[in-house]
């Protein structure tokens, strides 16, 4: 315990600075539980309260200022790389980006609470053109509204907290459990992850240098069905092809693809929304393929692209 109160008390604002920092800037990190230990802390006089949530809230800011600015001067860019380790990266610009716009700037203050947003919303705020000045206001009472809450629940139970920490034979063996736990939660997720993958498996997949010779000779099409590719004003896509927005397939008419062979192509880990299209055409009766390796390996492969003409770019919405 006494080694513990010491290390506290020499790195405890190093740690908790940092955690919140690396959280802000998409870091996977566990803020809200440093939080808790920080608040705890503070009850027991080991750190210095005002120091310990001011720092943090600082920290946060830092973070998501860093991100407005990244977002306003890398735009798709940065959101792009964000949603690639999101847990749904096929949707997960477009519907963030729709909330965001939807429920206006005051969104900022609940962001960090709501889980796919907490970290996109600074750089959709620098990237749909939201004033600096503004945006550090919200995202200020966000903060403190994040940072505090956590932090006041565990000054308000300090001592079990304490109680926990001289306890921690059995707090290990609480923890031991709730790894065994999550692991088992992640082992079912990647059974059902497989299980679902697996119908997607029975898609036709085809490689770049397959199709290049079919598209030249023109008894072939292309359908780009990136999710949200087209929100980048510099997005190329294969010279030839044609857009098929893949959230709106059953408002889209599909006649035209019958009667030819079709090959389909996104940007996703997987090919996950290139599969999702493909099973929704096959079903509808049209022969179809998924580009193996996507818009990434035709580009690896020399092969011709061209820039997605200006009046079919889906241009983020901005705040005036």
């Amino acid at each position: 315990m006494d080694t513990l109160l010491a290390a506290l008390t020499q790195h405890g604002y190093a740690i908790l600075f940092g955690l919140v920092f690396l959280q802000a800037i998409g870091f996977p990190v566990p803020v809200a539980l440093a939080l808790l230990i920080a608040g705890g802390a503070s009850a027991q006089h080991t750190l210095f309260a005002p120091l310990a949530l001011g720092g943090a809230v600082g920290a946060m800011l830092a973070g998501d200022s860093l991100m407005f600015l990244l977002g306003r001067h890398t735009g798709w860019w940065l959101l792009g790389v964000l949603c690639r380790i999101s847990l749904n990266p096929e949707s997960c610009i477009l519907n963030s980006a729709d909330t965001f716009y939807r429920r206006g700037r005051t969104l900022l203050v609940v962001a960090k609470f709501i889980p796919g947003i907490n970290t996109l919303a600074p750089p959709l705020a620098g990237g749909m053109s939201m004033r600096f000045l503004p945006f550090l206001r919200l995202d200020a009472a966000g903060a403190a509204l994040y940072c505090g809450s956590y932090f006041a629940i565990g000054y308000i139970f300090s001592n079990a907290l304490r109680m926990l920490m001289r306890g921690y034979q059995t707090f290990g063996r609480a923890v031991g459990a709730l790894i065994v736990l999550l692991a088992v939660a992640y082992l079912a997720f990647l059974a059902w992850r497989w299980l679902r993958d697996r119908g997607r498996q029975l898609v036709r997949f085809a490689m770049p240098s397959e199709v290049a010779p079919k598209l030249k000779l023109g008894s072939c099409a292309i359908l780009d069905v990136r999710s949200h590719g087209y929100l980048d004003p510099k997005a190329q896509r294969i010279k030839g092809s044609r857009r098929l927005d893949p959230h709106a397939l059953n408002r889209t008419a599909t006649d035209f693809l019958q009667g030819q062979e079709i090959f389909i192509y996104c940007t996703c880990v997987r090919e996950a929304t290139s599969s999702r299209v493909a099973q929704e055409l096959k079903r509808k009766g049209i022969v179809v393929a998924v580009i193996k390796g996507g818009l990434r390996a035709w580009r690896k492969a020399g092969l011709p692209v061209e820039a997605v003409p200006e009046d079919e770019l889906a241009m983020l919405p901005a705040f005036r």
